[in-house]
């Protein structure tokens, strides 16, 4: 469809919007006062994403509409095609973007455009402070619009002032909100005469420096760039009195053949459903036939979701039924595949059933379960075809996908096989258990592991050590969700997961990459006294003190109890408020230590030496552990001691 295609002209033209009268003035939140601020000061160089996220929010203000007349016909008798319309004023400078959707109340403009809808504020005016004294904040500032719920307020990077005439659909009255971004916002009831019949009219009142978004061009490039596949139609006025010419047919991409697309389209599609600015990883466009059909339309990002690790975890993939938009909440795909940005459209789910009846149709569960299968295979082959990409996804996404492994029995198997990692012995490079156990040593019947809060601090445990003398590779696991996954009784060909820090290690038969044999954690009479005696002072505050045949270097070091919850779980579940009573840890003391030798030989009359010497023993097992001793006092003042007596 050519640009110049004109149509037939509104009934109802953009009128100035009018000045609200009487109005009330209220305060921005300390929050959006503050955001706003940033906004008029800008940190960013591209400025024409306020016009994306106008058009996102007019076009889903018409599928709400859509959605809410299948119950309530007469919303949309008087006029039935839903668009948007864009009107340029080049002498008034002003830009206008009306819908005609399902409007605005005084009170959902107060809630809407008063407050931040989405929670991160917060987080979003850090990262503007962070990336403001950088070289590329042009680009960083571009990709944090619209990832925070703060798609609107971008308008005040090109308009002095705002207005917002809202009209909500089977509504007797009308009103505006004004705002010139310094802090403060009208609200005030406006003549149904200078409203819309239905809908919505954002007027910007552009800066002097703005006055580029009242050339048709300029806007018509930036829509078709940005905004040209949304599920509207969008027109456009070169001036107030123009005719009305048609620039975005609002057919829905993914009803098209995929023949007839090119991946700048999807890319552009994608931009406009997941509110980022990077290039999607993945594009996954299909239709199913059989006993359910549905159209999906789905995206992998390239980059974080700035909610990927909401509390609540809930996915962005959106629900249509024969076109019609449904909902944004329901769980199209399970929460472990939340980074998904999409839709799913389907030609069977009756269009009258509510939104809560939706979750609970076994015919959405089997649209979630063909879905969910698609993508976990789309994920494999790129696994497999280009592993260098799929390493990119993994880096992004590997933390919420083992939360499947966890929570999804059924596809276990499936997300093992997905799961990459990093090892003792694969240099920074990711690993897939398939690699682990084929590079498994002779009479090794576990996959070893780690868990812990970071790759460095995992990579220097003591606990390691005997494992890196056999060329035993172990996993590394830093995110929290590894402590939860790996005591699902998961194996993998019958090989069972274990971890290095819990129960004996039973390394005896597994001989040292040299060839020598094997130390055991036999000890000699003294050794052996020795600890029994630290097992004996420190009491209570152990469940046991041990030899060891993990340990070749250090002296010591902490383990869970054979049958007890691994240490690194206890502090994760301690850390969200659901702390069970504590496990006591065991000790273990390195036999073969040079300086476990020296203390096993300090006589009768070294008593308090050795008392002290044992409770020094267990607080560096602590500090090696990622702990705090228990109690610094006396740990400063046995280290005095020590420190005089080595002073003569």
């Amino acid at each position: 469809m050519t640009t110049d295609t004109p149509i037939e002209p509104e009934t109802h033209a953009p009128a100035p919007a009018p000045a609200p009268a009487p109005a009330a003035t209220h305060a921005f939140e300390a929050d959006v006062a503050r955001l706003l601020h940033m906004m008029v000061h800008s940190v960013y160089s591209d400025k024409t994403v306020f016009l994306r996220e106008l058009i996102s929010n007019a076009a889903d203000a018409c599928e709400k509409l859509r959605y809410e007349a299948l119950s309530a016909p007469e919303l949309m008798a008087d006029e039935s095609r839903t668009q948007i319309t864009i009107t340029l004023d080049p002498s008034a400078r002003t830009l206008t973007v009306e819908d005609n959707g399902i409007g605005m109340t005084a009170d959902d403009m107060a809630e809407a455009l008063g407050t931040i809808a989405r929670s991160g504020t917060k987080a979003f005016m850090d990262r503007i402070a962070a990336s403001s004294g950088s070289a590329n904040t042009g680009s960083d500032g571009a990709q944090l619009i619209g990832q925070f719920g703060v798609g609107f307020y971008s308008v005040f990077m090109v308009a002095e002032t705002v207005d917002v005439v809202s009209r909500r659909a089977g509504a007797d009255t009308a009103s505006v909100w004004s705002s010139d971004g310094l802090g403060t916002y009208r609200i005030a009831i406006v003549d149904t005469a200078d409203a819309p019949p239905r809908g919505t009219r954002v007027v910007l009142h552009l800066l002097e420096d703005a006055t580029t978004f009242t050339d048709r061009y300029t806007v018509e490039r930036l829509i078709k760039d940005q905004s040209g596949h949304v599920p509207v139609p969008i027109v456009m006025r070169e001036t107030p009195d123009a005719e009305p010419v048609e620039i975005a047919d609002g057919a829905a991409l993914w009803t098209k053949p995929k023949t007839d697309i090119t991946p700048e389209d999807y890319a552009d599609f994608y931009r406009s459903v997941s509110g980022q600015f990077d290039e999607p990883a993945v594009t996954l466009h299909y239709r199913a036939e059989g006993l359910h059909e549905y159209s999906v339309l789905a995206f992998v990002p390239g980059a974080k979701p700035f909610d990927l690790f909401d509390p609540d975890r809930n996915g962005r993939m959106k629900l249509y039924v024969k076109r019609v938009f449904i909902t944004d909440d329901a769980e199209v795909l399970p929460r472990y595949l939340r980074f998904m940005r999409g839709l799913v459209d389907s030609s069977d789910l009756p269009l009258n059933v509510s939104r809560e009846m939706i979750q609970e149709s076994p015919m959405l569960a089997a649209i979630r379960k063909g879905v969910t299968g698609r993508v976990l295979g789309e994920l494999d082959k790129l696994a497999t075809r280009d592993p260098e990409a799929y390493a990119k996804i993994w880096e992004n996404f590997g933390a919420v996908l083992k939360e499947g492994l966890y929570e999804d029995f059924e596809r276990r198997d499936t997300l093992l096989k997905l799961a990459r990692f990093k090892t003792t012995t694969s240099a920074g490079a990711w690993r897939s258990v398939a690699d682990y156990v084929a590079a498994m040593k002779e009479n090794q019947t576990a996959i070893y592991y780690a868990v812990g809060t970071d790759l460095d601090r995992l990579e220097a445990s003591p606990q390691l050590e005997g494992f890196r003398a056999r060329g035993i590779e172990v996993l590394l696991l830093p995110d929290s969700v590894d402590g939860f996954w790996v005591t699902a009784g998961i194996d993998h060909d019958g090989k069972p997961f274990k971890s290095v820090t819990q129960g004996a290690a039973d390394l005896g038969l597994i001989p040292l990459v040299d060839g020598a044999a094997a130390p055991t954690a036999d000890a000699t009479p003294e050794v052996a006294d020795f600890i029994t005696f630290v097992k004996t002072t420190l009491g209570d505050a152990v469940s046991d003190v041990r030899a060891s045949e993990r340990l070749t270097d250090s002296a010591v070091c902490l383990v869970a109890a054979d049958s007890g919850m691994d240490r690194q779980l206890e502090r994760i579940l301690a850390a969200s408020g659901q702390a069970m009573p504590a496990a006591k840890p065991v000790l273990e003391i390195n036999p073969r230590s040079a300086l476990i030798a020296k203390l096993a030989a300090l006589g009768g009359d070294e008593a308090d030496l050795r008392e002290d010497a044992a409770h020094l023993l267990f607080d560096e097992a602590q500090i090696a552990d990622g702990e705090r001793t228990v109690d610094a006092r006396a740990f400063s003042a046995r280290l005095a001691r020590l420190f005089t007596r080595a002073l003569g």
